[in-house]
C-alpha cells in the first residue's frame, strides 16, 4: 500500500492562469506577504465574493495555496512561484540596465568573458539577477548545462496539451 496517494501532474499553464490577471496576482501577493492571522481585504482588492472565491480555486487547483484552520497560506510550491515571481520583479526594476547589456552583446565590438562580467557586477546590484547573468557567459560549462536540461525534456515527461494537429 502507498503512503502518497498519486497526484496529477503540476500543469505549468495552470500556474500562470492563477495568477494572470491583476487582481489575482495582487492577491496572491497578499496571501504571500500576510501574517497568519491578517485578514484578506476582498474589499480593498474590488473583487466581489465570487471573484474571490474563484480566484482562491484556481491558486488552490495550480497547488500554489491550500487553507488551513480557516486561512489561506501559500504552499511550498506556492512560495517557490511567489520568489520566481519576485525575481521577474526585480528584472523589472533592471529593465534598462538589462538591455544595456544586451546592447553591449550584441554590439559588433563585444566584450570578452571578463570584461562582460566585470560591467555587469558594476551595473547591476540584486545578486540573483547577478547570478544568473554571470552564470550565462556563453562557456562550455553552461553549453553542458543546456545539453543536459534539453535531454531531461521529453514530450513523455512535459505532454503538450490544447495543440491542434492541423
Amino acid at each position: 500500500m502507498e503512503k502518497f496517494p498519486k497526484m496529477a501532474p503540476l500543469d505549468i499553464c495552470k500556474v500562470l492562469r492563477a495568477i494572470s490577471d491583476d487582481k489575482a496576482l495582487a492577491l496572491f501577493n497578499i496571501i504571500a506577504l500576510a501574517e497568519s492571522n491578517d485578514v484578506i481585504p476582498i474589499g480593498k482588492l474590488k473583487l466581489t465574493r465570487k471573484q474571490y472565491y474563484s480566484r482562491i480555486s484556481a491558486m488552490i487547483n495550480a497547488g500554489l495555496l491550500a487553507r488551513r484552520n480557516g486561512r489561506y497560506f501559500l504552499t511550498t510550491y506556492g512560495k517557490v512561484v511567489y520568489e520566481a515571481h519576485a525575481l521577474i520583479g526585480k528584472a523589472q526594476q533592471d529593465y534598462w540596465k538589462l538591455k544595456a547589456v544586451d546592447a553591449i552583446e550584441t554590439s559588433n565590438s563585444g566584450l570578452v568573458p571578463e570584461e562582460r562580467n566585470k560591467f555587469i557586477n558594476g551595473l547591476i546590484v540584486d545578486k540573483d539577477l547577478k547570478r544568473i547573468l554571470l552564470r550565462c557567459n556563453g562557456s562550455n560549462d553552461n553549453n553542458q548545462e543546456i545539453i543536459a536540461l534539453q535531454e531531461s525534456f521529453t514530450p513523455a515527461k512535459y505532454p503538450l496539451q490544447n495543440i491542434d494537429p492541423q
